[in-house]
């Protein structure tokens, strides 16, 4: 008799789905068939059952939060089961030690955290019989019976654990001691809340705080192009002047000029270049990409998406979501076509399949077995659904799973960029760009709301010649970096900072280091949230005060190093191969916890955050820990009442009382309202000059000023 301990109830009920089984409570009971002869029992986990100790259960006087007692090291780190989850941790630990169970299969998740999960519950249990672990990357039925018929050895995958548990207690040492200085030390300026700090969230949140301060300090610089219409005959083409590659002209006065010297002016094709590019099909989906283009199509969370997911993969229909690989195996790749004749059944893939090429058993640029370490790309399995039978978001992310699988079997995309330099009087250069696609492509799937924004320019030739039809000058600024959505900070997160946009699908990330895991990116912005570290309004991501006074006061040291963490991911991969020694790891771990606290000491007192909202930053025992605003940033200019945050906007304290209506909203037309302005307008009834308004395509700049006369807060466009 086997006992399977599966992670999760539902994982553990699809694994016996192809079995006769029993439910009982707490587990399954499987009856004798092929694959267990002698039956078997189906059990789980929920979740992680134990979790690492706090540090007053290894010293008592670690309960209390003190300088003095940092950094907390504990000798020898334990676990204790959580209350909650006892009596699934009692139902297996019977099972475990019934006499006729013979043999234990591990059948976690197949990733660090799942080996973490299984073997700290057979090693709390006490219990030492042999195991096997069970290694699948889809839960189809067809799969299930075929990892459990070639189980692997709990040898292969001991290394794994090791790296699982060097990771948990590294995030401990580190989150405990940093976040124990930082919010002692903070509370001493004033600010009683804790601030958690931690190998990954921490450099995430740097980033984020990085990209604040950089739109905080950028100064928009007005600039003109001079934009002219070409007649060639019976053609007709725009172009925009341009001098030394460089289009943008710092003065008004000089635009005018060169539109004026074009006027109704002779003009010449000088150059036409037309340069052929071909670009592949985009690589299949790993967890990260998946969930930076589900982010952009659909705005969905990048935890959402994961949960998504994962139903989908317990339905059997995805492979396994928490893939860091593109790549598939030349065994994955065989089980293709049928994939797709099942696909054709379905609309609208039916009208992309049959595709230009069957199979992509040769095709290096999918099938890599050196790129498929623990699990393969996120495809679609044989087990092929109708998408009009799934919910609506899970609908939305198969379709997505779906078409990336399609498009791999389509062709290359090709398409023609188009330059035309025409010179005007001899003397004045325009450019033209424009493109046209020459074969669609993979890009018929995926890219058939694509707008196009450059034109289809006419068939001119070098010589042609012509006139000035028209031309006039456009007025234009310079913009500040944009903020990151949530889709884009998970690429982040993945790159170490090194942040780069993939519109065209062409580009692989080459960059393997990252912060997180491919399992632990989405926790860890969800986790920012509710620390109240990050707001998140219209899938846009902003940083609270609270994020800026913890990044200003860590500063340059380690703890905000994307690279450090980096590379540390990468040990604990090496770790995980069998590549590096976990204690030699974990003794460089507590020199560490030893130096974020030396540092916070020594920095302390030339922290500055006086222009941060720090009065705010309070924590409330009544609200389960949740941050309560209730000080003042000023004087309601309506009743002479407190104007206090509120959450979305500020407003007058009064409104239970006299019903004041005073409100500053935290967003107008797109610009984030900080305290910093909201101060000014309520201490001197206007604000300084805010640029960056936004009203359909056009910017703007104003003031906020308070008109005494209609008691409202309104925009100014010119104060003397």
């Amino acid at each position: 008799m086997k006992v399977v301990i599966a992670e999760k109830p539902d994982q553990g009920a699809t694994l016996a789905k192809p079995f006769p089984h029993r439910k009982r409570q707490g587990y399954i009971e499987v009856h004798a068939n092929d694959v267990f002869p002698k039956g078997a029992y189906i059990t789980w986990a929920v979740g992680h059952l134990f979790q690492l100790q706090a540090p007053e259960k290894y010293e008592s006087k670690w309960k209390k939060w003190t300088l003095e007692d940092l950094p907390i090291i504990p000798q020898r780190f334990q676990y204790e089961l959580q209350r909650a989850k006892a009596k699934q941790f009692a139902v297996i630990k019977d099972l475990l030690k019934k006499k006729e169970v013979t043999e234990i299969i591990h059948a976690g998740d197949a990733g660090r955290e799942g080996e973490l999960i299984i073997r700290n519950i057979i090693s709390m249990s006490r219990v030492q019989k042999p195991m096997k672990r069970l290694w699948i990357s889809s839960l189809t039925e067809k799969a299930i019976i075929q990892g459990f018929t070639s189980l692997k050895e709990e040898t292969e995958m001991r290394s794994l654990y090791y790296e699982a548990y060097s990771r948990a207690c590294a995030d401990w040492l580190v989150g405990m001691n940093a976040s124990r200085a930082y919010s002692i030390l903070l509370k001493q300026q004033g600010m009683s809340d804790v601030f958690s700090a931690g190998r990954v969230q921490t450099p995430t949140l740097a980033l984020i705080v990085k990209r604040d301060e950089e739109i905080e300090q950028f100064k928009s610089e007005p600039f003109w192009e001079v934009k002219a219409t070409f007649q060639m005959g019976d053609h007709m083409y725009e172009g925009v002047w341009q001098k030394d590659g460089e289009s943008r002209i710092q003065t008004k006065e000089l635009a005018e000029k060169i539109a004026s010297f074009c006027q109704g002016k002779p003009a010449t094709v000088l150059e036409m270049k037309t340069e052929r590019k071909e670009f592949a099909p985009p690589l299949l989906f790993n967890l990260s990409a998946l969930q930076a283009t589900i982010n952009k199509i659909y705005k969905f969370s990048p935890k959402k998406t994961l949960d998504v997911l994962q139903k989908l993969y317990q339905k059997g229909i995805v492979s396994y979501p928490r893939s860091d690989s593109q790549y598939v195996t030349k065994g994955e790749a065989e089980t293709f076509p049928e994939i797709l004749s099942k696909l054709q059944e379905y609309s609208p893939y039916n009208s992309w399949i049959p595709t230009p090429h069957k199979s992509l058993l040769n095709n290096k640029r999918f099938v890599n077995e050196a790129k498929v370490s623990d699990h393969y790309a996120i495809i679609p399995t044989e087990q092929v659904t109708d998408p009009q039978s799934l919910s609506g978001d899970e609908r939305k992310i198969y379709d997505v799973v779906v078409k990336r699988f399609i498009a791999a079997h389509h062709d290359k995309a090709v398409i023609n960029y188009t330059t035309i330099t025409t010179i005007v009087d001899e003397r004045a250069e325009f450019i033209s760009k424009g493109k046209q696609i020459l074969q669609e492509g993979w890009r018929q799937v995926l890219m058939q709301n694509e707008k196009d924004d450059e034109p289809l320019l006419p068939p001119v030739k070098e010589s042609d010649k012509g006139t000035v039809k028209s031309v006039h000058t456009k007025e234009g600024k310079t913009q500040p970096p944009k903020r990151y959505t949530e889709g884009q900070l998970i690429t982040l997160m993945k790159t170490a900072g090194k942040y780069m946009d993939n519109d065209e699908l062409e580009k692989v990330l080459k960059q393997t280091e990252g912060l997180g895991t491919e399992a632990t990116r989405a926790g860890i912005i969800t986790m920012l949230k509710d620390r109240n570290y990050i707001d998140i309004q219209k899938n846009i991501v902003y940083p609270t005060d609270k994020a800026k006074v913890l990044i200003r006061a860590i500063g340059e040291n380690v703890l905000a190093s994307a690279e450090m963490t980096a590379k540390w991911e990468q040990r604990l991969q090496e770790i995980g191969k069998g590549q590096a020694s976990a204690p030699e790891f974990m003794e460089q771990v507590k020199k560490l916890s030893d130096k974020l606290v030396q540092n916070a000491l020594q920095e302390a007192n030339t922290w500055n955050f006086e222009d941060l909202d720090t009065d705010s930053i309070q924590r409330s025992k009544g609200n389960k820990g949740k941050r309560t605003s209730k000080t003042s940033v000023g004087t309601c200019l309506k009743c002479g009442g407190k104007v206090v945050d509120k959450g979305k906007f500020y407003g007058c304290s009064n409104y239970q009382k006299t019903r004041c209506s005073f409100t500053i909203s935290k967003t107008i037309l797109s610009k984030r309202m900080t305290q910093a302005i909201v101060k000014k307008v309520l201490a001197d009834g206007k604000s300084e000059r805010i640029d960056g308004f936004k009203k359909g395509e056009k910017e703007f700049s104003a003031y906020l000023s308070w008109d005494p006369v209609e008691k409202k807060i309104q925009f100014v466009f010119d104060i003397h």
